[in-house]
């Protein structure tokens, strides 16, 4: 789960305005966040079932928002996939 305070950073940099939270740049920015703590949580923990399927979930999310904004502006995917270091 991830703090406030580092959420409101992830959306101050990847948004358009302040506020901005459901931009796919910003959908697309605290998904990953999420993945990672997630990830680094399940190599401690691998025998948690139900964190590995709701982990499951937020990867699948996340590759919807990229296939959105690949079909819809192929910049604004480009730009966030080098900001996040995502394969595409």
């Amino acid at each position: 789960m991830l703090s406030t305070q580092k959420k409101s950073k992830i959306v101050k940099k990847h948004g358009a305005k302040d506020g901005d939270t459901g931009s796919a740049e910003v959908q697309i920015a605290l998904l990953s966040e999420n993945i990672k703590e997630l990830t680094k949580h399940l190599k401690t923990h691998k025998k948690d079932i139900h964190s590995r399927r709701g982990l499951v979930k937020m990867v699948a999310t996340r590759r919807k928002h990229l296939n959105y904004l690949k079909k819809k502006a192929m910049a604004r995917f480009d730009k966030i996939v080098k900001d996040l270091k995502l394969k595409a």
